[in-house]
């Protein structure tokens, strides 16, 4: 019986996620682009990922020993990349309405987008490395450089904060130094473009651009941006056909995944393929069928938010510390699991799923929470943060 509860997490999600969530009126729409929204949904996400990485311990089909596989999450094993997508979308759609809404903002930049996720990296490193150590880890120096400077992941979680950093660069520079959007916008792009190409053309390995994880969400970044500068024209289409586009966005993020499961069965990102001469052009047809997948997911997300308001106190906190929370909530993941990062032997195992995902949320929470408010003070933005409030109240 203890087995069969991780099953209801199946039945908590759409709770979690539809508690409190009101539907509009005929004639009206919620803005899914609101800022309250988006994070809301990323909150929810952020809990999806931590089952996806979860299910990735307990029941993927390439665990070995196969006794090893625990049944229960593996609708969550292969599409954490989904989930990530959207987070992405909203990355370029913010940064775009930000540059075109905010006086200048590319004043500062580097120290507002980039900086909190480049020690959001580092502090979570150094942390994981503090674990690795405890668990009893060997490392020479060589081995230990390659932890802390995360050319080899210390963290395994951490490559969404190695590349965004980079994303973040080019659309910095190319609006800096751009005079014309649509030029910056297409400068944006073809960065990410050549990122991907780079990526797909590199073999599985230990260090950067790992696998195709790296790389297989990442179009979301340009397609937000896209987005927000015809949004004006695209939002008024999707409420004049509004029906037809929800309909057939939602029907058709099944049929997608499946056929991007089926590249994957049919040109492979894997080893079998890795002295194939055609290797590099398997792994972008896979590619393809992923872009499909992720975009039409984030747009249909959307459309179901634009006709229904969602959020409730906890996933309206949740969606405080999504980065937080995604980056340190796999330190549990692994102490949890039966070795840490498919090394040394784990110091607390826990073969029941469900206590499993209890445990790694239990301590996880708390841990996102210390490590936001450490990231507030290093950066001084939570006193700042406290002198508005009292401003506003003052006001």
């Amino acid at each position: 019986m203890g087995k069969q509860l991780i099953y209801s997490v199946y039945f908590i999600l759409p709770i979690i996620l539809l508690w409190g969530a009101k539907p509009t009126k005929r004639g009206e729409w919620n803005d899914s682009f609101a800022l309250d929204q988006t994070k809301v949904f990323q909150g929810f996400l952020t809990i999806c990922i931590m089952l996806h990485h979860i299910g990735q311990k307990t029941c993927a089909s390439w665990l070995f020993p196969k006794s090893r596989i625990i049944p229960g999450l593996e609708f969550f094993v292969p599409i954490g990349y989904i989930f990530v997508s959207f987070f992405l979308f909203f990355n370029g759609y913010g940064a775009y309405k930000s540059y075109h809404t905010k006086k200048n903002y590319l004043n500062g930049f580097v120290k507002k987008r980039v900086l909190p996720v480049v020690l959001s990296l580092y502090s979570t490193t150094v942390i994981f490395f503090i674990a690795r150590l405890l668990v009893g880890e060997k490392m020479d120096l060589p081995g230990a450089l390659l932890y802390l400077s995360s050319i080899k992941l210390c963290n395994p979680n951490t490559w969404y904060v190695i590349v965004l950093p980079f994303f973040y660069l080019a659309f910095y520079f190319s609006f800096r130094f751009i005079k014309k959007d649509g030029v910056a916008v297409a400068a944006t792009t073809a960065f990410v473009l050549l990122y991907i190409l780079v990526g797909t053309s590199i073999d599985h390995n230990d260090y950067l651009i790992r696998g195709e994880w790296w790389w297989n969400c990442v179009h979301m970044f340009p397609i937000g941006i896209i987005f927000a500068k015809y949004e004006d024209k695209i939002i008024p289409h999707l409420k004049k056909y509004y029906w037809v586009y929800a309909i057939v966005a939602v029907l058709a993020v099944y049929p997608l995944y499946l056929y991007s499961v089926y590249a994957q069965d049919a040109f492979s990102y894997y080893g079998e393929n890795f002295f194939a001469p055609d290797k590099v052009m398997r792994r972008r047809l896979t590619l393809l069928s992923q872009v499909f997948v992720t975009t039409d997911f984030v747009f249909a997300a959307l459309l179901l938010g634009m006709k229904v308001k969602i959020g409730n106190r906890f996933l309206r906190f949740m969606g405080t510390i999504t980065l937080e929370f995604y980056l340190i909530h796999g330190l549990f993941v692994e102490l949890f699991d039966h070795t840490f990062d498919g090394g040394v032997p784990s110091p607390f195992p826990i073969r029941n799923v469900f206590l499993y995902v209890i445990a790694v949320f239990a301590l996880g929470l708390p841990s996102a929470i210390l490590l936001k408010k450490l990231h507030q003070v290093i950066l001084g933005t939570g006193k700042k943060k406290a002198e508005n409030k009292l401003l506003n109240k003052a006001s």
